[in-house]
């Protein structure tokens, strides 16, 4: 390596990391994993810091020219905890975590959207919520047949505000996405490959081959004519995050502090049937 690029190459750390782990091939594709298959890779306060700050650090990893993420064990992501959502709404814990995390989600859109390495979503199993949202964020998404995807904030009582109302009507159109938005609608991988949510659908155990395959080819490509290339066409994406994402924000965390947001989480918690109040 020339003193040029030993100027660029720095050594990059991802150690902090536990719920993500990090394996960079000599082909210059990273392969990022969400590791927690006993909880199905859900996300929570112990672990939404990690899907926020690792795309600074694999941005600036030169030895990567691509990037995969996917999730350990049966499930991509299966989103939000809901049973600890449950035990926290309604108290002073649930109150800060509304006034904060939100935002927080949002940075996690900005920083997929610009790390200039190309990002595809091998999505393996489960993908709900914040899960779905993830795929949809990625550059090019690759999804189990059998594997659900979907938004189902609405069921627990929440605005759709992690990224649902902005990728989703840009994917499917306006229509579609409010029809699955507002009914909390599951999919399979294959009717999401028809509806233009996600780019393949593939049986399960070849979701990975079929992701590593697209980014070899890419790896294999000019850097930066792919690395501008998708600054350019994620210019108008994050255009739609600035216009719509933190009004969805906003409500997503006005809903935290309802009734029926708790009523719904500890009624999904518990298997019941909820009663909603209309506050």
């Amino acid at each position: 390596m020339s003193d040029t690029e030993n100027q660029f190459q720095r050594e990059i750390d991802y150690s902090e990391f536990d719920f993500l782990t990090v394996d960079i091939g000599e082909d210059g594709v990273a392969l990022v994993t969400m590791n927690d298959p006993d909880r199905m890779n859900a996300v929570g306060p112990h672990n939404h810091w990690q899907l926020e700050d690792i795309w600074l650090k694999l941005a600036r990893d030169e030895r990567i020219k691509v990037i995969v993420l996917t999730g350990a064990g049966k499930a991509f992501s299966a989103g939000g905890d809901i049973k600890m959502m449950a035990e926290r709404a309604q108290t002073e814990y649930g109150l800060k975590y509304a006034l904060r995390v939100p935002l927080n989600t949002l940075r996690i859109w900005d920083q997929i959207l610009m790390t200039p390495q190309p990002i595809i979503a091998a999505v393996n199993g489960d993908a709900i919520g914040l899960g779905t949202s993830l795929s949809a964020f990625c550059d090019i998404s690759v999804v189990a047949e059998d594997a659900r995807l979907g938004d189902t904030h609405v069921r627990v009582g929440l605005v759709t505000g992690d990224g649902g109302s902005v990728m989703w009507p840009l994917l499917v159109g306006p229509q579609k996405a409010k029809e699955y938005l507002m009914r909390g609608k599951l999919l399979d991988g294959k009717k999401a490959e028809e509806i233009g949510l996600v780019n393949y659908a593939f049986p399960r155990e070849q979701v990975l081959d079929e992701a590593m395959k697209i980014a070899r080819e890419i790896a294999g490509q000019p850097v930066w004519a792919v690395r501008w290339s998708k600054a350019a066409v994620n210019k108008c994406l994050r255009d739609q995050v600035n216009l719509t994402g933190e009004l969805s924000i906003a409500y997503e965390a006005l809903t935290m502090m309802t009734h029926d947001y708790k009523a719904a989480t500890t009624a999904f918690a518990n298997k019941e049937k909820p009663v909603f109040k209309g506050y």
